[in-house]
């Protein structure tokens, strides 16, 4: 079912700007809201979807707004939420004061008789045009897009040169302990298309994917496949022709967007290894000795290292030693952050630093804050997956070159030490 009315209140529960899809609820039930929200949020029972009598408050928080949903029916949530997500993307309280007929109109195209219809920005651009602070109204015509069975797509797109650029970018996510056994280790994947590319193509990608490869009889020794996990596409990408044979066919929106995300929850040796001893002098001196590791192919370079070493919160009169790159003392946040530039595999670097510690030594704190590290490694992925290709299938015949990178990147990355 869908949602009867859409409201967007201020921090104090005002409305703003609503919209009543249906006529089904008064408009006045919007007053229940905040005097709701308090008491449920006194009471520490505060929850995403909030009732008064038969009428339902579906309701998100964002920057200094409230959007809310009201529904009478045992509605879709899922559906309403991911709505009142898209439509916040870019609001803020000013922009709707400021704008509020081009918001109104907004919400009249967002969605009819309470039904989500088009929630895609570049669709929605195709209605207004934004410069600057100011909002003007765009074409009078209905976008083709609207009508047209691919809605994330405009007909009649053309480009001189015709290319698409793939990005494959994997975030490593490990948690070592102070025994250095990996306790955390997983790889998130996206894969990001920019798409410059006439009329209305149809795209179709090949990775190395093991059921593909088991399905076609390609898994082999000599065929090295990845096995993805919690795949997520975008709503371009034909799902059922996936399920059937892992085709990934679609034809894109114009410019960037995800295509896909997936999740691998495989053992991965850390790629920056992180080695640290604490010394202490009488009770006024440390010193912290950490010796850094880049446990990658040595064809592959690390960019942008940042190792972030916690120090003591007393500690004082910073000195360091650095073999490469340069450190710094970042006392509000009680960490050294050690910068190298490039780190090539298999190199290994080290780092000292010195503290002067008040006389009175503090109690030891039931072991110290992990050690974090940032880096980027072009041209490469953990888990070695790879685009085996792109076609692209046009009816006017033109020819199109895609381009394909890989990155490998630091997402939640921590070594304990003690």
């Amino acid at each position: 079912m869908s949602a009867s009315a859409v409201f967007i209140l201020d921090v104090k529960g005002k409305p703003l700007i609503s919209r009543n899809y249906k006529g089904d609820v008064a408009m006045s039930e919007i007053e229940h809201f905040m005097p709701l929200l308090m008491q449920r949020e006194e009471e520490g029972a505060l929850a995403p979807l909030l009732s008064h009598g038969r009428v339902h408050f579906l309701w998100i928080k964002h920057s200094n707004l409230y959007l809310v949903a009201t529904t009478l029916k045992n509605a879709n949530a899922s559906l309403v939420y991911s709505f009142l997500y898209k439509t916040v993307e870019e609001l803020e309280e000013e922009s709707i004061r400021d704008n509020f007929v081009i918001v109104y109109e907004l919400l009249d195209e967002l969605m009819d008789f309470g039904f989500p219809q088009t929630t895609d920005s570049k669709i929605l651009q195709e209605y207004i045009t934004q410069q600057g602070n100011k909002l003007e109204t765009g074409k009078s015509r209905v976008p083709p897009t609207v009508t047209n069975a691919v809605s994330w797509r405009s007909e009649g797109i053309k480009y001189k040169k015709n290319e698409v650029f793939i990005d494959v970018i994997e975030s490593v996510n490990l948690l070592v302990n102070a025994n250095g056994s990996v306790l955390l280790s997983e790889i998130v994947g996206t894969i990001k298309l920019k798409v410059f590319l006439s009329g209305m193509p149809e795209l179709r990608l090949g990775l190395n994917d093991r059921v593909l490869f088991e399905l076609t009889g390609l898994s082999g020794s000599k065929n090295k496949s990845v096995e993805l996990e919690d795949v997520k596409f975008h709503q371009c990408v034909r799902l059922s022709r996936f399920d059937n044979d892992r085709t990934i066919s679609f034809i894109p929106p114009d410019g960037d967007f995800e295509l896909m995300s997936y999740r691998l929850s495989t053992q991965v040796k850390p790629l920056i290894w992180i080695e640290s001893v604490i010394e202490k002098f009488s009770h006024s001196r440390v010193e912290i000795m950490v010796k850094a590791k880049g446990q990658f192919k040595k064809q592959s370079v690390a960019n942008g290292v940042e190792i972030s070493v916690p120090v003591p919160s007393d500690a004082d009169s910073p000195r360091f030693k650095t073999s490469v790159g340069s450190a710094k003392y970042v006392p509000e946040k009680n960490v050294v952050i050690w910068s190298i530039k490039s780190f090539p595999g298999g190199k290994e670097y080290l780092m000292r630093a010195h503290f002067g510690l008040p006389s009175v030594e503090k109690e030891e704190m039931e072991g110290r804050p992990p050690i974090g590290v940032k880096f980027e490694i072009p041209y490469f992925t953990v888990s070695g997956i790879q685009v085996r290709y792109m076609k692209i299938i046009e009816k006017s015949g033109y020819q199109a070159l895609p381009w394909v990178r890989y990155i490998t990147q630091s997402g939640d990355y921590q070594l304990r030490t003690s």
